[in-house]
């Protein structure tokens, strides 16, 4: 006689209990902490305009399918917090019983309140964040707390070591960094190990129109030091898509000139390349945003790949890379041809 399944807490999400049965997870760099090959970004999508059901269904869709890794930050929105608040009301009414699963990652670097004390890279802005970012998402600690941007103007040891207080203190379990330099990131993690709290992470923006990081060398510094990389807009905003290439559709985001990508973004130019870059992908078997997260995979080097969504089916679109044919020779050498590393979007 069957028995039933008993849930510890009363919630109508039940996951998928297959769920980890596909996901990749690979560790960030030397440490213990792994994360799924492709992470739920919340930079878009989970503002305050956005439709509460569909917020629930991206999470769920994520989570169905191993994607154990949600990364947002103070100011992501719109308004800034707004990303916070909603996953913490979601993290509440069905995510609650399975908190043990989930990375949670948020950050603190950008404007986030007036004054002195609410921006770039100081202990007492970042410390007052975190507790902020805390409150919003219902949370005692989150997994990853990064720093969101380098500050030129606060010694690297002060910011460092406000990040160390934070794993000290409980309130994150793992120090992170985004956006740094290969020089940066060496000195942040130096500083780092020697307060016995490694830097686990860098999120840097990376894709096949955006490769700063390889002439910067930022993927062997990585290795040399023993953290993990982690790429956001690995689509490059959605123009390694095939969403343009009959015109801009209304629902866009060129479409509403957004401050990330507008129409002056997207030349003729461009438009050839997304073209030629189609034709690889369609040769290879997939459409071209699988090509372009299976492009930044492609060697190993990044933990993870950030994914937005504002559809579930585009989760469950991308998480065909991890069936994904290798590269051959051949077609990374047209990609290069077609988007060379100076090319940046």
């Amino acid at each position: 006689m069957a028995t039933e399944k008993i849930h510890p807490y009363p919630a109508e999400y039940i996951p998928d209990e297959n769920r980890y049965q596909n996901m990749i997870y690979n560790r960030c760099g030397s440490n213990g902490l792994k994360l799924p090959v492709l992470s739920l970004g919340f930079w878009h999508n989970f503002g305050h305009a956005a439709d509460a059901t569909v917020m629930k269904k991206l999470c769920f869709t994520a989570f169905d399918n191993g994607i154990t890794h949600f990364d947002l930050a103070n100011n992501y929105g719109p308004p800034p917090g707004s990303a916070e608040i909603n996953l913490g009301k979601i993290l509440k009414t069905d995510l609650k019983p399975h908190r043990d699963e989930l990375i949670i990652s948020t950050k603190a670097g950008y404007t986030m309140w007036p004054g002195p004390y609410g921006d770039w890279g100081s202990r007492k802005y970042l410390l007052a964040s975190l507790d902020q970012s805390l409150k919003r998402m219902q949370l005692d600690y989150v997994d990853i707390f990064y720093h969101h941007r380098m500050d030129p103007n606060t010694p690297l040891e002060e910011t460092m070591g406000a990040l160390a207080h934070a794993v000290r203190s409980g309130k994150a379990l793992y120090a992170g960094i985004s956006n740094y330099t290969a020089a940066a990131a060496k000195q942040a993690a130096a500083i780092l190990r020697d307060l016995h709290c490694p830097v686990v992470i860098n999120q840097i923006r990376y894709s096949i129109f955006n490769r700063g990081i390889e002439p910067d060398g930022l993927k062997q510094a990585a290795a040399e030091s023993g953290y993990g990389l982690i790429a956001f807009s690995p689509l490059a905003q959605g123009l390694l898509t095939d969403k343009y290439l009959c015109g801009i559709p209304a629902d866009s985001r060129i479409a509403s000139d957004s401050v990330f990508l507008n129409k002056k973004d997207l030349t003729k130019a461009r438009l050839q390349q997304i073209s030629a870059l189609n034709n690889i992908a369609r040769n290879r078997g997939q459409t071209l945003a699988q090509m372009a997260l299976s492009w930044v995979l492609r060697d190993g080097a990044v933990t993870s790949v950030l994914i937005g969504a504002s559809k579930a089916s585009q989760i469950t679109e991308n998480l065909q890379v991890l069936n994904a044919p290798d590269f051959s020779t051949e077609e990374l050498a047209a990609i290069d041809s077609i988007a060379p590393v100076h090319t940046d979007a």
